[in-house]
C-alpha cells in the first residue's frame, strides 16, 4: 500500500475505559480502521491529561486513575481518512477528534501482507 506524500493525520482522543459494543473503544477503532483498509493505526496511552470537563486523569500512585487518556493515531490519504470519519460520529461519545496535514516521508514493510 502506498500513502501519498501529502497525507492526513487523524487523532482521536478518548478515555481508556470508553467502550463500543462491549470492547474498549480504542480497540474497536483500530479494528475498524484495519477492516476499512486504512494504512495503519497506533494507540498511545497517556500518563496524565484532562478534557472538556477539566477532570484530571493521572497515573500517579496517589491519584490512580482507571480512565487514563488514550490517543488513536491514523495516517493515510485524505480520501481514506475522509471515508473513515463518519464512523466516529457514532463511536466517539466523549472525546476530541483532530485532523491535520501529514508529510509522509517513509512508509514500508518487508512483509508481504497482513499477519
Amino acid at each position: 500500500m502506498k500513502i501519498p506524500e501529502e497525507g492526513k493525520l487523524l487523532r482521536i482522543f478518548v478515555g481508556e475505559t470508553d467502550q463500543w459494543q462491549g470492547k474498549p473503544l480504542y480497540e474497536a477503532l483500530v479494528l475498524l480502521a484495519r477492516k476499512e483498509g486504512v494504512a495503519g493505526a497506533t494507540v498511545l496511552r497517556g500518563f496524565m491529561g484532562f478534557g472538556r470537563n477539566s477532570r484530571i486523569h493521572t497515573a500517579k500512585i496517589l491519584r490512580l486513575s482507571e480512565d487514563l487518556p488514550v490517543i488513536v493515531e491514523i495516517v493515510d490519504s485524505e480520501e481514506r481518512i475522509n471515508a473513515f470519519l463518519p464512523h466516529l460520529d457514532d463511536m466517539v461519545k466523549e472525546g476530541l477528534v483532530t485532523l491535520e496535514k501529514a508529510n509522509v516521508i517513509l512508509y514500508r514493510s518487508d512483509r508481504k501482507g497482513p499477519a
